[in-house]
């Protein structure tokens, strides 16, 4: 039997590229941009997966994750997301998720946890991320949002577009 996967995400490029990594790996896959074109697809044929983006333009993964469980409840869901934390981990579970990964993830992490084949294993560094790299990885994250428009990301940001020039000539060193 062929296993159904419906990917959500309002980002064309992630869907393409995730589409195809999960078609190599035997699902069939349909996609969706946003809440209501995925509830469209539930309703007319059942999926054993989905991937849901936490962030969909602007509605919130949390609130579709029950109303695609309402339609689907033995649906096994895994959020991604680019704004990882722990209050929003453990309310996507409450809500009935099966799983949580941080973007960018790869191909055999998103399959591992869809079909829970997780390895329990959990790699625990020696040492917190640095102040800098924490605010560095944050500004990229930020960045991509704003398809690297420098003007439109220190708007996000909340800073001076010179700020977040400088900011970003410089590269924090690793956990050191």
């Amino acid at each position: 039997m062929n296993q159904k996967l419906l990917i959500i995400d309002d980002d064309a490029v992630l869907i393409s590229t995730l589409k195809r990594a999960m078609e190599r790996r035997g699902l069939t896959v349909n996609t969706a941009l946003n809440s209501s074109a995925a509830i469209k697809h539930l309703q007319q044929e059942k999926h054993d997966f989905a991937t849901l983006d936490l962030k969909l333009e602007k509605e919130s993964g949390l609130t579709v994750i029950e109303q695609i469980l309402a339609i689907q409840p033995t649906l096994k869901i895994v959020v991604l997301t680019g704004y990882a934390s722990i209050p929003s981990t453990v309310e996507a579970i409450k809500r009935g998720a099966q799983d949580y990964l941080c973007k960018p993830a790869s191909g055999d992490d998103i399959f591992a946890a869809l079909t829970g084949n997780k390895t329990s294993e959990v790699e625990i560094a020696s040492k917190p991320l640095s102040v800098d790299r924490v605010e560095w990885e944050h500004i990229q994250r930020v960045m991509a949002e704003q398809d690297g428009n420098i003007s439109a990301t220190a708007r996000a940001l909340g800073m001076h577009r010179r700020t977040l020039q400088r900011k970003l000539q410089k590269h924090p060193l690793d956990n050191s």
